[in-house]
């Protein structure tokens, strides 16, 4: 009568329940020789196992590069950001705010196009550019966007309030701001980039939420809540 045949499935899983099999059998590990990653000589397991062991170190050490990468990037941004903040609480008057808030996104953040419209505030000594006359219809769209907007400038009005009315802009980035949970908007900060993938639909808004929320804060004491 015949033996069935054993298959591969059947050897890994005996070695797998074994691991201390080839400690018993030196001479038949010693024997063993597997193709290696790169070229074409044959090796043994002992040289497969450095290859094996080199390709993990240099993925590792990849990770480990991309890592530190992404941290110095994100420090750098929460410098930008802290500098940004100290500038809005150092404003010498809420008048002054605005241009510190349009600034700061230029320089500091290197948005190449920024626009700021502001409505329901007290005019008082603010600048003509900041409180231009927005139609009721579009204070009404801004009112209804629960997070800032990112994607394609395409027919979207707001674009318009950039400098040179928009036409260089590829992307942009609409933040309403807000007394914090208010449904009721008061302004609008717009930034633009001639980059179609700088403010792109899939990219994450928690930054720019934060952006948001601390411009809302310093512009605050412009608005007229309620």
């Amino acid at each position: 009568m015949s033996e069935s045949p054993i298959h591969d499935e059947q050897v890994a899983a005996y070695l797998g329940d074994h691991p201390d099999f080839f400690e018993s059998r030196p001479d038949l590990l010693a024997s063993m020789r597997f193709a290696p990653a790169h070229g074409n000589r044959a090796i043994s397991l002992h040289e497969r196992q450095l290859e094996v062991l080199r390709d993990k170190l240099r993925l590792i050490e990849r990770r480990f590069a991309e890592l530190v990468h992404t941290g110095k990037e994100n420090d750098a941004i929460g410098e930008r950001l802290q500098r940004w903040t100290r500038d809005l609480l150092l404003a010498e008057s809420p008048e002054r705010v605005p241009g510190v808030v349009v600034d700061g996104m230029r320089s500091g953040f290197s948005v190449p196009l920024v626009a700021l419209r502001l409505w329901r505030v007290r005019t008082g000594s603010l600048s003509p550019e900041w409180i231009r006359a927005t139609p009721p219809e579009w204070i009404d769209q801004v009112d209804a966007m629960r997070m800032p907007y990112c994607g394609p400038r395409g027919d979207l009005r707001f674009a318009g309030w950039l400098p040179n009315a928009g036409a260089d802009a590829r992307s942009i980035a609409l933040l309403p701001l807000r007394h914090g949970a208010s449904p009721q908007s008061f302004g609008l900060l717009v930034l633009g980039s001639g980059d179609a993938d700088r403010f792109h639909a899939g990219m994450g808004v928690s930054f720019l939420e934060r952006i948001a929320e601390l411009a809302s804060a310093a512009l605050g004491r412009l608005s007229e809540p309620g």
